[in-house]
C-alpha cells in the first residue's frame, strides 16, 4: 500500500482573475495540494502569508501594488515557506532577481497544471526548479550596469511620483536622486528618467 503524501497547503497570486481560478481549480484537484489563499496582488500576497503559513507561494511575476520578486522578497523575510513564480513573458534579467530573491522555482504561464504541480512538489522536497528556456535565455543576457540605489531610483520613476516623491520613499536628498537618474541615463544612453527606467525594466533589471 502506497503512503499518503502529506498535504502542501498553497498559496496563489495572480492579478488575472480566470488564470488565478483555473489554477486553483486545477491544482485543488491534486490530491496532496490544497489552495489556502487566492488574491490578485503582491501586497495582499505577504500579508496573507503571514497569516496562512502556506508551504508554498505561486506568485505571479506581473502584478500591481508589488510583483511577484517583491512580493517573494517580503514574504521570505517573515514566512518559511517556499516560492515558484510563474510569468507570461520572462524578460533577460528577471531570472537574476527571482534567484537574489531566493525564489525556488520560475516557470511560464503556458506550463501544464500536472507539471506545475510537479514543480511545486519538487520545491516542497527542497529542490530548486528553473524552467530550461528561461534559464538559457538568462544565461544570454546583457549584465547589469547599474549600482542597487541607481535601479532604485528607476524602479519608482516607471510610475507618476516626482523626483522629490522618489527621494522620499528612498529616504535621500532630491538631489542625490538626480544623480542616480543621471547616471542610469548615461549609462543606457537615455534622454529621460522615463526612458531608462523603461530600458531597464525591458531587460529585467527592475
Amino acid at each position: 500500500m502506497t503512503a499518503q503524501r502529506p498535504v502542501i497547503r498553497l498559496l496563489i497570486a495572480d492579478d488575472e482573475h480566470l488564470i488565478r481560478g483555473a489554477l486553483s481549480a486545477l491544482l485543488g484537484l491534486e490530491d496532496d495540494i490544497e489552495v489556502v489563499a487566492s488574491v490578485d496582488n503582491g501586497v495582499a500576497a505577504a500579508e496573507l502569508a503571514l497569516q496562512t503559513r502556506p508551504d508554498v507561494c505561486l506568485l505571479d511575476l506581473e502584478m500591481p501594488q508589488a510583483d511577484g520578486i517583491e512580493a517573494a522578497t517580503r514574504i521570505l523575510s517573515t514566512v518559511a515557506t517556499k516560492v515558484v513564480i510563474v510569468t507570461r513573458h520572462a524578460r533577460p534579467g528577471v531570472l537574476r532577481r527571482a534567484l537574489a530573491a531566493r525564489v525556488s522555482g520560475f516557470v511560464p504561464k503556458s506550463t501544464p497544471a500536472e507539471d506545475l504541480a510537479n514543480v511545486i512538489r519538487e520545491v516542497v522536497a527542497g529542490r530548486r526548479y528553473i524552467d530550461p528556456e528561461i534559464a538559457a535565455t538568462a544565461l544570454m543576457a546583457e549584465r547589469c550596469p547599474l549600482t542597487d540605489r541607481e535601479l532604485d531610483a528607476l524602479r519608482h520613476s516607471r510610475s507618476t511620483m516626482s523626483v522629490q516623491d522618489i527621494a522620499d520613499r528612498l529616504h535621500l536628498a532630491a538631489g542625490t536622486v538626480r544623480n542616480y537618474l543621471s547616471s542610469a541615463m548615461t549609462k543606457l544612453n537615455a534622454r529621460s528618467r522615463h526612458e531608462a527606467a523603461e530600458i531597464a525594466w525591458q531587460q529585467g533589471w527592475i
